[in-house]
């Protein structure tokens, strides 16, 4: 697998961090950044991403608001939440609202995070695949059911 064809949506309010993000993952994954949630949204509808990963405590709307209200439209990308902070209801909310794959903490770890987008990327691809060969199932299920009526008149 190659890693380039990974990408990666990084969102945190804080310029500091989205700067250490893009420094330690370019090479590796395509990445994308927001400072917001709104920001976030824009590029959700225009990019095909496969991987999110959001800080928790954002102005305006946290990680688990925003990884909610993307579910409708967009539920394909893995979810993960990003915080310096241990609030056990914030990872509730995370699995529960916001149907997140994991949490992380800050300060993060690279090689854990690298690690986590891998697999996360894994859990796209079997999904992606999954969604596909249920439709082909479906497809051939319809057209015997079609062959078995077709006989059954004839």
């Amino acid at each position: 697998m190659e890693d380039k064809k990974i990408n990666v949506l990084y969102i945190d309010d804080e310029i500091n961090n989205i700067t250490s993000f893009k420094a330690a993952f370019r090479r590796a994954f395509t990445i994308f950044t927001a400072e917001s949630a709104e920001e976030a949204r824009k590029i959700v509808e225009t990019e095909e991403i496969h991987v999110i990963l959001s800080d928790q405590r954002m102005p305006k709307e946290t990680g688990i608001e925003f990884f909610k209200s993307i579910i409708p439209t967009h539920p394909e990308p893995i979810r993960v939440l990003i915080t310096g902070y241990t609030d056990i209801n914030a990872v509730i909310d995370a699995i529960n609202v916001g149907q997140v794959y994991k949490y992380l903490s800050k300060p993060w770890n690279e090689e854990e995070v690298k690690t986590c987008i891998i697999n996360s990327h894994e859990v796209f691809e079997l999904r992606r695949n999954n969604k596909a060969l249920t439709e082909k199932l479906m497809e051939a299920n319809t057209k015997l059911e079609f062959l078995a009526r077709q006989n059954l008149l004839s």
